[in-house]
């Protein structure tokens, strides 16, 4: 069988019966991976130290470097297509039967009780991000270890995204702020704790 075709029917395979996003996928990517001699232990374990610390879901990133470590760019493509093609699919049904449940007022109501809930998680998450970069706090009773170059480019971000909005009256590209702490963390980091 051709590489591309067996490399994309192993990762449409792997999200076909994966559940639990991309880290619930690790085992099974492994499981193939290691089967198929494709990649060693080692180098498996290096893909998803990588993986993990480039953008985008893990899975779709191991898939991704499996594929490529194997056949190229097309490789790259096939696994890739393989993994997100059922998710993609599934997505696609969902979207199409919700437009027609909205049309319930139970399904309406389900919807309107969740809004609050998700607004909560969001919130905090976003509180919980802020005590562990601003002051390494991972749960209470930790120990409060205050980084004043992490709060300088937290207050620094914060104006040039409320100024900005005040501004123009609209959202300043996210991009265009993590250029801005990236910029500030080399700059301010090495001198200030």
């Amino acid at each position: 069988m051709d590489i591309n075709l067996l490399l994309f029917l192993t990762f449409l395979e792997i999200g076909a019966v994966s559940f639990g996003g991309g880290y619930g996928m690790i085992a099974l990517m492994r499981e193939k991976t290691l089967s198929y001699g494709w990649l060693g232990e080692e180098q498996f374990l290096n893909i998803i130290a990588i993986s993990e610390s480039t953008p985008g879901p893990i899975a779709v990133n191991i898939a991704t470097f499996v594929g490529a470590t194997q056949s190229g760019i097309l490789g790259a493509l096939c696994a890739t297509l393989g993994v997100v093609l059922p998710s993609f699919i599934i997505i696609i049904i969902i979207a199409a039967l919700i437009s027609n449940l909205l049309k319930y007022a139970g399904v309406n109501a389900v919807v309107n009780g969740m809004k609050p809930a998700v607004t909560g998680i969001i919130f905090a998450t976003a509180i919980s991000m802020f005590f562990k970069a601003v002051f390494a706090i991972e749960s209470l009773g930790n120990k409060v270890q205050f980084s004043f170059s992490r709060a300088i480019i937290f207050v620094v971000v914060a104006i040039c995204f409320f100024g900005y909005k005040k501004i123009f009256k609209k959202k300043i590209n996210p991009i265009i702020l993590i250029l801005i702490s990236a910029v500030l963390g080399m700059a301010i980091c090495p001198f200030i704790p």
